[in-house]
């Protein structure tokens, strides 16, 4: 018997009730096939994919795949709108205005789904696919995914696997070695999953041929040795063995079985046989109507052969994890000759050939299923394969050294797909749903039974949240002790809940003091909108906030409300605790001017130079002469003005027992919080420094402050403000 290998046309001959399912989004539409051929044509009729294919020869095939699948024409339409979207603008508009929304995102999903694999390819070359296993799982993990969502994407992604591989094998290229093993280690094992057996064979041989051409033509070579004298053989017995069976009262249909060289490549190297040692080259499959007579007929066939016991397997009483069912017995004819025989029923044949979608498809199997699985309706369909998937994930997992061990993936109420950490609870399941689900969630059923909210989850499960119409978190969520909460994404929100109920609260308490402020100076009707702007705010709640914390000085308003007293300058936006005037005058003996004795200094305001500080002096009227840094912008620009004002200065030495101080502003930017500005104080206080000034401002969850400190060295103030970006939430600390 020949192997199916590329050019077969019957690739995936019989899953007409999973495409059926997968297709039912698509609208069906009047000569939609011939309209998406049409609408791509001109798009892609000169184009060619980067395994040198035409594009539009690609699609046809792809159709003609799909259509071989029992797919219908809306679904062969959507594989042309999918490789006409790289040249479109705006794809989902265009698309979805000529053919709906359902080919739309149909069609912009697989291509998403490409772009992940082709990412996963070239991320670190292609040995990096081949070789680290950690980068593999993770693009099974990405499709999975994309995959679970959307049957119509797997449909499309095996179909245009497959005619790569046939392309490349039709013109005796070489495929790269990436994409052969992506097929055979990610595309293979997800048709075996869902069913879809043709394509699996086919596609795993011609994987094999282009990753092991040699031993691929070596064991072709060997079934073709004797291939007409085994299929005479083969099919003398399965006459036979028709007609007893049926002599015995069993209505049998006994029909000879392919085999595939990579499935007899993997059974010789899993079992250290030569060719001639495996058993299942002669292979007969019986399927008979009911259980009971797939016993019969094993009894019948154990009587009148020599049964290899060790090789027998009862997969009707253990079935398979993705549900299949048969009893698997090899026997030896008269002549010692091994046969392998597969018995089953035509339900458990349906379900082997169709995959998940024969679950409810014969009464016969009850209202459980095959596996325990039942499929009642379509939402039971898209359950039972994304159970199918998952299984798929386990089976990984477990190969590969339980890479998958650090996820999970549950199922909503509508079969969508959530991935979680492992150890999620139904509050993190909550959050991952919807931050507003997660702050009201009070209940969760798991496979339709109440269970506690610290639960953990187990992949497959399906998950529903009970919820208060309004309401927040329990602090208990918060508690690690408790373990309600095992993802960043959930603590995160639940924290950033309370952190919103505490500001709430603050700028209540400011809005009383101002309030009770404005009372006492008989300006009530001031609108507070206003008062806000004036001081240099957004809004009335960010000032009643900053005076909530005791951040903000109620002195500033009255200056305000008096107009005999200044308005606090654009830059005193906020105020500190305790803030006194920084010195006018640079410390006696501070400065000394070249050539000149006893004349007035005084410190610029704008760039507060302070030793050992590059500095220079300039003239000013009436005020002697301001020390500037001499990189200070505000003297590069009054200098460039009047050069002959620029006088030269230096810094001079201190009295004994004098310690000039000069103050120097320190601009800071950190995630607010809740005792911020307490932890940089004590920074500048474990340093000896005296901090004679603080602005801070908050908006949006940043905060800005300026720090006055008195200084003898500016060096040392650079080694502190190292300490100072060490404080938690602090994002820059730099001089001004």
């Amino acid at each position: 018997m020949k192997s199916q290998t590329a050019g077969q046309g019957d690739a995936a001959a019989a899953v007409p009730e999973l495409v059926a399912a997968a297709e039912q989004a698509l609208p069906q539409q009047a000569n939609a096939l011939a309209r998406a051929r049409a609408f791509a044509e001109p798009l892609i009729a000169g184009e060619t994919l980067d395994t040198g294919e035409n594009t539009l020869a690609h699609a046809d095939a792809v159709a003609a795949i799909l259509k071989s699948m029992g797919g219908s024409e809306a679904m062969q339409a959507a594989s042309y709108l999918v490789y006409a979207c790289a040249h479109l603008n705006k794809p989902g508009e265009v698309i979805a205005k000529a053919f709906g929304e359902s080919y739309a995102a149909l069609a912009l999903e697989t291509n998403k789904l490409v772009r992940v694999q082709l990412q996963a390819r070239d991320a670190d070359g292609a040995s990096r696919l081949l070789d680290d296993p950690q980068a593999h799982t993770e693009m099974v993990r990405k499709m999975l995914l994309a995959f679970s969502r959307d049957l119509r994407v797997v449909m499309l992604r095996l179909a245009s696997r497959l005619q790569t591989l046939r392309y490349f094998a039709a013109t005796k290229q070489a495929v790269h070695p990436s994409v052969a093993r992506e097929a055979l280690q990610v595309f293979a094992p997800l048709a075996n999953r869902l069913g879809i057996w043709q394509v699996k064979w086919e596609m795993e041989d011609l994987a094999f041929r282009f990753l092991e051409p040699d031993t691929y033509r070596q064991v072709a070579g060997w079934l073709d040795e004797k291939r007409v004298e085994r299929e005479q053989y083969v099919e003398q017995l399965r006459s036979q063995l028709e007609a007893d069976l049926r002599a015995q009262g069993i209505a049998a249909q006994v029909h000879g079985r392919p085999k595939h060289i990579y499935s007899i490549v993997k059974k010789m190297r899993g079992k250290s046989l030569d060719f001639g040692q495996v058993l299942d080259v002669r292979a007969l499959r019986v399927i008979v109507p009911d259980v009971r007579d797939c016993y019969a007929a094993l009894a019948w066939v154990h009587s009148h052969f020599s049964p290899i016991l060790e090789e027998f397997d009862d997969y009707i009483a253990r079935p398979k994890p993705n549900g299949y069912q048969s009893l698997h017995t090899v026997v030896r004819d008269a002549a010692g000759r091994p046969i392998e025989i597969q018995i089953r029923t035509q339900a458990m044949h349906e379900h082997a050939e169709h995959g998940v979608a024969a679950h409810w498809a014969y009464k016969e199997a009850g209202q459980k299923g095959y596996a325990g699985v039942s499929a009642s309706s379509e939402y039971d369909l898209k359950i039972a394969v994304l159970r199918q998937l998952l299984a798929w994930e386990r089976d990984l997992a477990g190969s590969a050294q339980g890479l998958f061990e650090d996820r999970i993936y549950v199922l909503t109420p509508q079969a969508s797909v959530v991935e979680l950490p492992q150890g999620a609870t139904p509050v993190d399941f909550a959050y991952s749903v919807h931050t507003s689900l997660g702050h009201r969630c009070r209940g969760a059923r798991v496979d339709g039974a109440m269970v506690p909210l610290n639960t953990p989850l187990r992949n497959g499960q399906t998950v529903e949240i009970v919820a208060a119409k309004e309401g927040g978190p329990s602090r208990d969520w918060l508690n690690p002790d408790l373990g309600f909460l095992a993802s960043h994404r959930g603590r995160a929100k639940a924290r950033a809940w309370f952190n919103e109920q505490l500001r709430h609260e603050t700028e209540a308490r400011g809005r009383e003091l101002v309030e009770r402020l404005l009372q006492r100076e008989g300006r009530t009707a001031l609108k507070l909108e206003e008062l806000a702007s004036q001081l240099g705010f957004k809004s009335a709640e960010d000032l009643f906030f900053v005076v909530g914390k005791d951040e903000y000085s109620l002195r500033n308003i009255e200056q305000l409300l008096h107009p005999g007293a200044p308005p606090p300058s654009e830059d005193e936006v906020l105020l500190a605790k305790k803030s006194r005037p920084a010195p006018a005058k640079a410390p006696k003996g501070g400065v000394l001017v070249v050539g000149v004795d006893s004349l007035m200094t005084q410190l610029a305001k704008c760039c507060k130079p302070a030793p050992p500080d590059a500095i220079s002096g300039f003239v000013t009227r009436g005020k002697g002469v301001s020390i500037h840094r001499s990189d200070c912008a505000s003297f590069r620009e009054i200098a460039a003005r009047s050069p002959e004002r620029v006088i030269e200065v230096e810094w001079g030495r201190p009295k004994a027992g004098e310690a000039a101080v000069y103050p120097v502003d320190v601009a800071i930017e950190a995630a607010d919080r809740q005792g911020l500005l307490r932890d940089i104080s004590e920074v500048f206080a474990k340093e000896k420094m005296n901090v004679v000034g603080v602005q801070t401002q908050s908006v949006k969850g940043t905060a800005w402050m300026t720090f006055t400190v008195e200084i003898a060295d500016s060096q040392r103030l650079a080694k502190v403000l190292v300490t100072v970006r060490e404080v938690p939430g602090v994002r820059s600390a730099r001089r001004r």
